[in-house]
């Protein structure tokens, strides 16, 4: 366990039960961080409207587990893409705990109307995942790393970024080159930062079996099939060195490590945690 004690985190996309944000906020409340937890909805973004929704408790059910570790937690919706809502989210939290050490940008566009070839690819649907993607990471980096300035705070930012920013795929097009950018933002902005001690990485994993890959189960009627989606998992993870898809445990691992200490001389990088898929 890497030492965290009294770091205030703010985590964005942290609404889903099976995704990256809820073990990334667990990870550093475990270590000791309080936490900030945000997404564009209480219980996050369902893929599909076809898959039935458990009882799962979204925002307000991570909060309680991260307390339930002894830390403190607040939680705000926030659409990434509004520079207004994202300075409310950081007034909120600054009025909570005077601080934001730790920026972990996970939120991102679900799966959608982008999955198609370039030439069958719509300006809306571009629009929609690199506004979110790369511009919605600039926002919240932008206005987060203003009170890190401020505040003189040696802090750290983490973006999430994937496999997918260091090798382009079909019918990824936006996608990937939200990725691409968010390699270079991370890059130029670790430049601009590091005269102040603060550190700037992306975490680039591969596949996650979490809400993102509902789609996987989608049938031609529109509805849902979970065995399809099961059966197509364990397919992608036998395709992989390791011989499994991406954990959110794995991911959290890394931003762990790069929010503390340990990592302080550690900048600009882009980080695969994707059992060997992409190894450069």
């Amino acid at each position: 366990m890497r030492c965290l004690r009294d770091k205030i985190a703010m985590v964005t996309g942290c609404g889903g039960e099976r995704g990256l944000g809820r073990g990334i906020a667990q990870r550093l409340a475990a270590d000791g961080a309080d936490v900030v937890l945000t997404d564009i909805a209480p219980k996050g973004t369902h893929i599909l409207a076809t898959k039935p929704v458990g009882a799962w408790g979204g925002l307000s059910a991570v909060a309680a587990e991260i307390e339930a570790l002894g830390r403190r937690a607040i939680t705000g919706l926030l659409d990434i893409r509004a520079a207004r809502q994202i300075d409310e989210v950081i007034a909120q939290a600054l009025a909570a705990f005077g601080r934001i050490d730790i920026l972990v940008n996970n939120a991102a566009a679900p799966p959608g109307a982008d999955r198609v070839p370039v030439v069958d690819l719509s300006e809306e649907a571009w629009d929609t995942v690199l506004d979110t993607n790369l511009k919605g990471t600039f926002l919240v980096s932008k206005a987060v790393a203003r009170v890190m300035l401020e505040k003189k705070i040696r802090g750290r930012i983490v973006n999430i970024a994937s496999d997918r920013a260091k090798v382009g795929t079909t019918k990824l097009a936006a996608y990937c080159t939200s990725k691409f950018g968010l390699v270079g933002f991370t890059q130029s902005l670790a430049m601009e930062l590091a005269p102040a001690g603060i550190t700037v990485n992306a975490v680039c994993p591969g596949g996650v079996d979490s809400e993102r890959l509902d789609y996987l189960g989608r049938r031609p009627d529109g509805g849902y099939d979970e065995q399809t989606r099961v059966e197509e998992i364990s397919r992608r993870g036998a395709l992989n060195p390791l011989g499994r898809l991406t954990t959110p445990e794995d991911v959290a691992e890394v931003v762990a490590f790069l929010a503390s200490d340990g990592a302080a001389y550690i900048t600009g990088q882009s980080i695969n945690v994707s059992g060997g898929s992409v190894m450069h």
